[in-house]
């Protein structure tokens, strides 16, 4: 069955008639929340808006990959022979790598070479990886140096990501900043694009930052180093690759980029013949429906939540833009309206597909005009008239799971990063539930989120609970501030529908 709806309205009515005749006319009936259970078996037919790509009329964007060995080319200098061709960002990781006796953390990585970018935009890494799960921003087991074309430049940036989507990079000072002699900022530089001959080296120390690890890049003369936060070595990678791999993100721009004469872990490759090295979709074009924003979520026919069967709610979501119209979506069910004076609760089953550095999923309660609202202003990214669930970074940390709330007319808060759980995009199901009490926080009000048992609990500010509040859809609606994009489902939802 579809749908259960559960009230204890009725029973309680008749037995509190029946208490008040046996003692009294004084006794009055409690009335219980009104608890609600979508199984996603079939559409359910929620609210919605912008959550689709025919509603707001976006349309794929075609990806183009030519890259891997070129024998008659010699761009990054030398003789003929090098690796390279047109690479572009996408959400479908595209690489060409040699590959190497797997490492780890504990070992120490080393590897350089000579590049060249042509005029115009990309965005890729050129280091160490892992093949088994080479994909989103930032890219789990990899150490390296990510290039981001810019017209007649590039800017690099030295980073690392640990098999928990942990990740660092280096500080803005590393590589090549000058000021801007009008508002007195420093920015970075960038490398000569054009086909400028550049040389590189990257490499990993176990032993340096007092054995934390350390990751230190070179290009010409400018040197970054990146090192490994605290407690970041322990979580482990394992690099079985090196090469170029675009940043799998989402559809971006594309180049050409050249590299030669490499040397990785001490072993050399000039290129004179095809290396025979490893590739993935690097000659190839295609539609990808991976565009940003283009939401896609909803009802989903697919079983990665963990629910009793196939059906859930989920898919692509962006984070939205309250600026525009249409750069808002939201599939959620009626129900309430919901008041801060009194409790309401959720739970169900959660799983992570995807993850992309700096991505929101926002999951919870919520007054459908407020939420949605056009706004001027990005100075908030929580939307009015919500109390739910985050699941968001930062990069170094990977995912927390995290309860959010902004009441009508305030500011938006959320729970400290510190204490609460992680997921990861490796779509393993999670149980996950959500509650709110009025009498929590000394009584102004507080909101608890757990995932597998782990909790955090979010105490709203003074005067949150007395506004004018009023809940009126429970799901999915995206944040304010724009942002890249995450996979999510969930099922199997109880959820709290009147009170």
């Amino acid at each position: 069955m579809r749908e259960r709806t559960y009230t204890a309205t009725a029973v309680m009515i008749a037995s509190g008639a029946l208490l008040a005749l046996l003692l009294g006319a004084h006794a009055v009936a409690p009335i219980a929340d009104r608890m609600k259970t979508e199984t996603f078996d079939r559409d359910p037919g929620w609210d919605h808006a912008n959550n689709r790509p025919a509603d707001r009329g976006d349309q794929p964007v075609t990806i183009r990959q030519d890259f891997g060995f070129s024998a008659g080319t010699a761009h990054a200098g030398g003789k003929p022979g090098e690796i390279g061709g047109f690479l572009t960002a996408a959400a479908e990781p595209a690489y060409y790598a040699k590959v190497m006796p797997e490492r780890t953390f504990d070992q120490p990585l080393s590897a350089s070479g000579t590049i060249s970018l042509a005029d115009g935009g990309t965005h890729l890494l050129l280091g160490f990886f892992n093949a088994g799960n080479a994909k989103e921003w930032r890219t789990p087991n990899t150490v390296s140096i990510r290039v981001n074309g810019r017209g007649d430049h590039f800017f690099a940036y030295v980073e690392y990501c640990t098999a928990a989507w942990r990740a660092g990079g280096d500080s803005p000072q590393s590589f090549p900043m000058k000021e801007d002699p009008k508002t007195g900022r420093k920015g970075l530089v960038g490398f000569a694009s054009g086909g400028k001959v550049h040389r590189w080296s990257l490499k990993y120390d176990p032993a340096g930052n007092g054995g934390a690890g350390v990751v230190t890049a070179t290009i010409d003369n400018e040197t970054a180093i990146c090192n490994l936060s605290e407690g970041h070595k322990a979580d482990g990678a394992v690099f079985n690759r090196f090469g170029i791999l675009n940043v799998s993100k989402s559809a971006d721009n594309g180049t050409d980029v050249y590299l030669d004469d490499i040397n990785v872990n001490g072993r050399a490759d000039s290129f004179d013949v095809d290396p025979k090295w490893d590739a993935k979709n690097n000659r190839t074009t295609y539609a990808t429906q991976n565009v940003r924003p283009r939401f896609d979520f909803g009802f989903s026919p697919t079983h990665f939540a963990g629910g009793k069967s196939a059906g859930e709610l989920g898919g692509l979501t962006f984070r939205g833009d309250c600026r525009y119209p249409g750069r808002i979506a939201y599939y959620a069910d009626r129900v309430g309206p919901l008041s801060l004076g009194k409790s309401f609760k959720a739970a169900g089953k959660v799983a992570m597909t995807r993850g992309v550095s700096d991505s929101t999923t926002l999951f919870g309660f919520f007054n459908v005009a407020a939420a949605t609202r056009q706004n001027p202003s990005q100075s908030d990214a929580i939307p009015e008239g919500v109390l739910g669930v985050n699941i968001e970074g930062p990069s170094s940390e990977g995912f927390y799971f995290y309860p959010v709330s902004r009441p009508l007319g305030r500011g938006g808060s959320n729970a400290s990063g510190a204490g609460a759980p992680r997921i990861l995009p490796d779509g393993k199901p999670h149980d996950w539930a959500m509650e709110y009490d009025p009498a929590g926080a000394g009584g102004k009000g507080r909101l608890t989120v757990s995932l597998d048992g782990k909790s955090v609990h979010l105490d709203l500010n003074d005067g949150d609970k007395t506004g004018p509040t009023r809940l009126d859809h429970f799901g999915w609606v995206t944040p304010w501030i724009d942002g890249n994009g995450q996979n999510v489902y969930f099922d199997d939802l109880t959820y709290t529908a009147g009170q």
